[in-house]
């Protein structure tokens, strides 16, 4: 949920390797304020990340969790970043968190920045910076997941709409447009009045169960028949194979089998908004390279849900053409896969030739 989410990223972690930490530092990475302070022992000081002041030595630089940790190692505060304000500006936030999570209605970007003191203008770019959603954003994003989970037990849409907090029902479906490919009432029929269609064919990584609608892959797994549809899609229609699914079903193949650009296979995959936004840049490491749990978390916009970018990882129903594998631990271990870690190591040791 993305509730859940933000507040996982805004768990502070322990301090992130000092390799990384000193590239952070070198980029002025504003994301990684608050994770950890710059402590420059031969000024006396400690700064956020971003700070803008020279760059010291390296020789000169450590690093703590916080400016508490940092003032009692003999420190004193930059009084140029301000590393201590980062503790405002998330009790803010949390506190916008809270008050959108509790309202049914829409809330103006300046309520919520004067209940923090601060300008509308400089909220709203704490606050995208923080939870990487504006504060609209993150109420629509918000309203969503309540319409989905109001969806799983209700027998009304519109009814399950209202509970979530849309004034309208065709504003829902605006917000749906691109996010969730069945509709809703289909959605929460269990794939009632859709066709899949889907095969199992055999790969150099073993069989492979593709299954599609007429928008998209929906699913794809190695080592799954047919019954994994049937659990997903209790009611839904399964049409095996078929003219209208072979070119498709080649084009999958051909990418499995052959790494490149399958960037034109569409897709029909849902998922949370935090969810999502890993899928998409998933997609776009290139082929031969990999990313840490931390990257994909920074490149949907919460660069601190490091735990919720593995979660999303997991779920992910189209092994390969959303690149799951393609991602590792920071120390360069290969990490978990669904498929387990051999299968993980073909397809990189594929890629990379």
């Amino acid at each position: 949920m993305l509730i859940a989410t933000v507040m996982i990223m805004r768990q502070r972690d322990s301090i992130i390797d000092e390799e990384s930490a000193w590239a952070a530092v070198l980029r002025r990475d504003r994301k990684l304020d608050g994770r950890f302070v710059t402590g420059v022992h031969s000024t006396g000081i400690y700064c956020r990340p971003s700070c803008g002041a020279k760059t010291p030595a390296r020789k000169n630089v450590r690093f703590y969790p916080d400016g508490a940790a940092a003032r009692a190692a003999g420190l004193r505060p930059c009084k140029r970043c301000l590393p201590d304000d980062v503790t405002r500006d998330e009790a803010a936030i949390a506190a916008a968190l809270k008050r959108l999570q509790m309202s049914d209605e829409s809330v103006p970007l300046a309520e919520l920045a004067e209940q923090a003191g601060y300008s509308p203008s400089h909220f709203q770019r704490i606050f995208k910076r923080q939870v990487g959603l504006s504060p609209a954003a993150f109420a629509r994003a918000l309203r969503m997941e309540r319409a989905e989970g109001a969806l799983d037990g209700s027998d009304s849409v519109t009814g399950a709409l209202y509970t979530a907090g849309f004034n309208a029902p065709s504003r829902f479906y605006e917000q749906m447009d691109g996010r969730m490919g069945m509709a809703p009432s289909i959605w929460n029929d269990g794939g009632k009045g859709v066709t899949l269609r889907w095969a199992v064919v055999r790969t150099s990584y073993g069989k492979m169960l593709v299954a599609a609608t007429d928008k998209g892959v929906c699913r794809l797994c190695f080592g799954e028949g047919a019954d994994e549809l049937e659990r997903r899609f209790p009611k839904a229609k399964l049409e095996a194979g078929g003219a209208a699914f072979a070119g498709l079903l080649q084009d999958v193949v051909g990418a499995v089998e052959a790494p490149g650009d399958f960037a034109h296979i569409p897709l029909d995959v849902k998922g949370t908004a935090f969810q999502e936004a890993c899928w998409k840049a998933l997609r776009e490491i290139p082929v031969g390279e990999t990313r840490s749990y931390s990257d994909i978390a920074a490149a949907a916009g919460s660069p601190r849900a490091t735990r919720a970018a593995g979660s999303a990882n997991a779920s992910n129903p189209v092994a390969v053409l959303v690149p799951c594998h393609r991602v590792i631990r920071s120390d360069g271990s290969l990490g978990g896969y669904a498929y387990g870690p051999e299968m993980k190591k073909k397809l990189l040791e594929k890629e990379r030739t």
